[in-house]
């Protein structure tokens, strides 16, 4: 009986980390994929003769003498100068993760201590606002933007991605604060400090794990962002989604699509490397937004 019940546990482990490899070997697969097609030239990585260039490289190596190549790199960051994109990117997420998370922890905490019945209502209006198609509010600062003459600049897509994000942030931030017993307030409040020396003294520390949670997505938003972007930032201000559909844009100059391969796989490395940097705040952030504490 026992043997019959370890063979099982057996089994089922062998199963289950076969499971675990086989997705993580498509999961993977786009990207490496992607990687690999970024050192070669177009003509391989996207042959409808023989797709087995993409992998050999042969017309990579007629051209320049080796089946690699990083013409679409040197193209993408040197000839169309991608790392503005990505400077501007940066510009970006740094300051809307910023704005989010210092109104969004300010703001959550009030409503999370708050005993009046309009709380409620204040999370629905927000979710409401996020429910809301992404278009119709980006069509709603067109104008003032134009007739105010800052459309195109930095901080208009700033401006409107924090008002985008907010909600989110709101609601999420809310429910962490949910999970912290309001005795730490008081206990503070009882030996001598304010609300706000409270807040920032005794909560945000045991919050931290869920501020980084909620900032990563809040930096996601703003990194992956193509519609406030794309509308409204003018061609020297794009950020780097917008420059890598400019290149898609002119797939009839050759070059231009392994400018754009070479620019998806610079776009997609920094959150590999964030997300493995922050893996063990954002497991402790999800899971204290879990539990009750």
């Amino acid at each position: 009986m026992a043997a019959a019940a370890e063979n099982k546990s057996v089994g089922l482990r062998i199963f289950s980390t076969g499971f675990v490899i086989f997705w993580l070997i498509l999961a993977a697969f786009p990207f490496v994929w992607t990687l690999w097609g970024s050192f070669k030239v177009e003509l391989d990585f996207f042959s409808i003769a023989n797709w087995t260039n993409a992998l050999t490289g042969a017309q990579t190596e007629k051209v320049y003498g080796s089946p690699f190549t990083g013409t679409g790199y040197e193209g993408a960051w040197v000839q169309e100068e991608f790392w503005r994109a990505m400077l501007n990117t940066a510009v970006v997420c740094f300051f809307v993760v910023c704005t989010s998370l210092t109104i969004g922890t300010l703001g959550g905490y009030a409503l999370s201590r708050s005993g009046y019945r309009y709380t409620f209502w204040l999370l629905i209006l927000a979710l409401i606002f996020r429910a809301i198609p992404q278009i119709t509010l980006v069509s709603g600062y067109l104008l003032p933007f134009f007739e105010w003459n800052v459309w195109g600049l930095l901080p208009t897509s700033i401006i409107v991605l924090v008002a985008i994000n907010q909600p989110f942030t709101l609601w999420m931030l809310h429910s962490f604060f949910q999970k912290i017993p309001k005795d730490l307030d008081e206990s503070a409040m009882v030996d001598g400090c304010t609300r706000f020396q409270a807040f920032r003294h005794i909560i945000i520390p045991v919050m931290w794990p869920g501020v980084i949670t909620t900032g990563l997505f809040s930096f996601l938003l703003a990194y992956n962002d193509f519609q406030v972007t794309a509308l409204l930032l003018a061609k020297e201000n794009q950020t780097m989604v917008p420059k890598i559909a400019s290149f898609l844009g002119t797939t009839q100059t050759e070059g231009n699509v392994m400018f754009a391969v070479a620019s998806v796989v610079s776009a997609t490395a920094p959150l590999f490397i964030l997300v493995m940097f922050f893996q063990r705040q954002i497991v402790s952030g999800l899971t204290a937004g879990a539990v009750k504490g």
